[in-house]
């Protein structure tokens, strides 16, 4: 394998580890392992900290291709709780307002869903990375600033029940770049007349790269030192 030149490689993300703590790692072993002080390593799509699964790594040369994997569609496992919001429409914030929840049934839910599949416009959470005015809108939030983010247009091309259990509902998404499932969790709670939020999120495919295809973070040293590497040439 030549990291410098350019591979590819699968990680299935642990819980609330950071994309970039998973880049920082990948970095550290592989610099260890060549003996240079630095490598490029970048990941071709963040995942946040609460949210596991598929995360692609590439290194070298490899990192033009982000781009590319970046386009690619996504798949998801999300368990929504109904009937209930928070800030940043997941875990991180504690719950901020209730809402009723009687009136829903699994019929309404797979109904609701159904409204969700094609192209759709979604405002990003405000928790999130996205730019405004040159500066990341999470840093609006948390210093209380209202912050304005502009709708994008996505699709969504495929949505399913996995599982009713009031006020939990498990689903399944397929969908395109761009897509804050927090932010679909969000709609999904309006859409029913209600609230929601995300308290779980598996990402379990990237393109054709399943998580069962991935390797565990823990894992990736002893399986770097099974692998036939080419180190870069030494200039002393």
């Amino acid at each position: 394998m030549n990291f410098i030149e350019g591979e590819i490689l699968y990680f299935d993300k642990p819980l609330k580890w950071t994309s970039f703590s998973v880049v920082n790692k990948v970095r550290y072993h592989l610099s260890h392992k060549l003996g240079v002080k630095k490598i490029k390593v970048g990941h071709a799509g963040t995942l946040d900290p609460l949210a596991t699964g598929v995360m692609i790594i590439c290194t070298g040369k490899a990192t033009k291709r982000i781009e590319e994997f970046q386009g690619h569609t996504k798949e998801y496992i999300a368990t929504l709780r109904l009937g209930a919001t928070t800030p940043s429409f997941d875990m991180e914030h504690p719950i901020d307002e209730t809402y009723p929840t009687e009136h829903i049934t699994k019929e309404l839910v797979e109904e609701t869903l159904k409204t969700f599949i094609g192209s759709i416009k979604q405002v990003p959470p405000v928790y999130s990375a996205c730019k405004v005015e040159g500066e990341r809108a999470y840093k609006f939030a948390r210093r209380g600033e209202e912050v304005q983010l502009k709708p994008k247009t996505l699709t969504i091309d495929e949505i399913e029940l996995l599982a009713y259990n009031m006020p939990v509902i498990k689903i399944r998404i397929v969908c395109s770049k761009g897509t804050y499932i927090r932010a679909l969790a969000r709609d999904i709670g309006f859409a029913l007349r209600s609230g929601a939020h995300l308290i779980e999120l598996r990402r379990t495919r990237v393109g054709n790269i399943k998580v069962e295809d991935c390797m565990k973070v823990d894992d990736f040293p002893e399986w770097l030192d099974k692998q036939e590497i080419e180190k870069p040439e030494r200039n002393d």
